[in-house]
């Protein structure tokens, strides 16, 4: 009888076959085991599949459940909604086909997990990367305040508790870029986390278009007034903060002054 895994990790993914053998080698990489790899393949028309296949044995030799599909999606949610179907774990992540994890960071997600069972959100900080170069990090904690404003932490670099999905459902799939931060807007005030003050993520800075970045804060603001109850003024407020923050930061960063 096949153990069930303390830890879900999910990857979506589209064409990735550049990037999708360095996620999957920093899984295989990990000290600890007690976890199953779910990767959900969006019929990707280059090689992503094969490459994904080709990693079977590996894991089948680590005694580490590894499952895949490929099929036609409409978007990420739906894929990441396609994984949590599949997915047995107590913790589920999300990891990017062009993201890695750091040496022993599913060890060190797994310790606080045991020891903090009725928490809803575990999550870390994690380093930004263009390629080779090191863009920036995210290394706050999470907090209401800050939280209800933006998305200021990384999905990659955080695990939900399987009971939060069973409480709030999944992943609405008409956002088609802020769907994570709504899902977490669900709870509110009320979210418990966990703050694991260690680098477990490098995450790849994606190469999305100012507009769909735009596209990207109306989503966000269409969240926080529909799911998270604020109010619209405010709300747009929150907008603007946003939008400064992001676009100020880049132009910080681009003269080193960030």
């Amino acid at each position: 009888m096949t153990e069930t895994p303390l830890l879900s990790i999910i990857t979506a993914c589209f064409n990735s076959e550049s990037t999708v053998k360095e996620t999957i080698e920093s899984l295989l990489n990990q000290s600890f085991l007690k976890f199953e790899y779910i990767i959900v393949d969006g019929k990707s028309q280059d090689n992503t599949f094969d490459i994904i296949m080709c990693y079977e044995e590996k894991f089948k030799e680590k005694g580490i459940q590894y499952r895949f599909i490929s099929e036609s999606d409409t978007g990420i949610y739906n894929a990441w909604n396609k994984g949590l179907e599949l997915a047995t774990g107590d913790w589920i992540a999300f990891l990017g086909s062009d993201d890695v994890y750091l040496d022993n960071a599913l060890e060190n997600y797994a310790n606080l997990a045991l020891l903090n069972k009725d928490v809803d959100f575990i999550h870390s900080k994690v380093k930004i990367f263009k390629k080779l170069s090191f863009i920036r990090e995210i290394n706050k904690k999470w907090n209401w305040s800050q939280f209800k404003k933006s998305m200021n932490i990384a999905h990659s670099g955080a695990f939900h508790n399987k009971k939060y999905f069973k409480i709030y459902g999944e992943f609405d799939e008409d956002y088609k870029i802020a769907g994570d931060y709504e899902m977490l807007l669900r709870s509110k005030d009320g979210l418990k986390t966990i703050f694991l003050d260690e680098f477990t993520v490098i995450m790849q800075e994606g190469g999305i278009s100012s507009k769909m970045f735009l596209k990207a804060f109306k989503e966000a603001e269409r969240a926080k007034i529909k799911t998270a109850g604020i109010n619209l003024i405010k709300a747009k407020g929150y907008s603007l903060y946003s939008l400064f923050g992001y676009y100020g930061g880049n132009i910080l960063r681009k003269f080193g002054l960030k």
